[in-house]
């Protein structure tokens, strides 16, 4: 009986994951960009099946054999790229989830700034911490003095936006207190 550790490392050893996934990406993302354009007419599934197949091949086939220069094995390119993209995607939708416990609504509800601009801190924040981007940082050890400096720059940031603000600007942070209201 074999555990999913094992099968990932049969696969690894057969080259399916190397070959086989990049071949299914590519041919995924071609063939769905193919569908969408129609670019060969409303009815072109098969020209647009070979040619998503050709590219797939064109881009994996060359990895297999080694052929790539150096530095530019689209497949490696691809597996290096795959992980940084998923990580993006994931704080995207944590930001989205995030803003909306917090009430934002829609784009024309007037408060996508007030609610995504901190949701979209506390991801970073919460990334940097589980990537350890914080942990040789010493926040204690911040001299007095540029702390000073930052919070009187915010406060007076603050009151030159609240002097120069319109009467729709407060309209969000109402929106805020209506949802804590309730």
């Amino acid at each position: 009986m074999t555990n999913f550790v094992e099968l990932f490392e049969i696969m690894e050893g057969w080259g399916m994951l190397d070959v086989l996934l990049p071949f299914l990406l590519i041919f995924t993302v071609v063939f769905a960009v193919l569908q969408k354009a129609k670019i060969f007419g409303a009815d072109s599934k098969r020209f647009n099946v070979i040619i998503a197949l050709v590219l797939g091949m064109v881009v994996v086939i060359p990895h297999i054999l080694g052929t790539y220069p150096a530095g530019q094995d689209a497949v490696l390119i691809i597996n290096n790229l795959l992980p940084n993209v998923a990580l993006v995607l994931v704080a995207i939708i944590m930001v989205l989830l995030l803003s909306g416990v917090f009430g934002y609504t829609s784009p024309d509800s007037g408060t996508s700034g007030v609610i995504l601009i901190p949701a979209f801190a506390v991801i970073i924040w919460l990334f940097g911490i589980s990537a350890g981007w914080w942990e040789n940082f010493n926040w204690f050890s911040i001299d007095p003095d540029t702390i000073a400096i930052v919070l009187v720059l915010l406060v007076f940031g603050i009151i030159i936006w609240i002097v120069t603000a319109g009467e729709d600007t407060f309209k969000p942070l109402k929106d805020i207190v209506n949802v804590f209201k309730k």
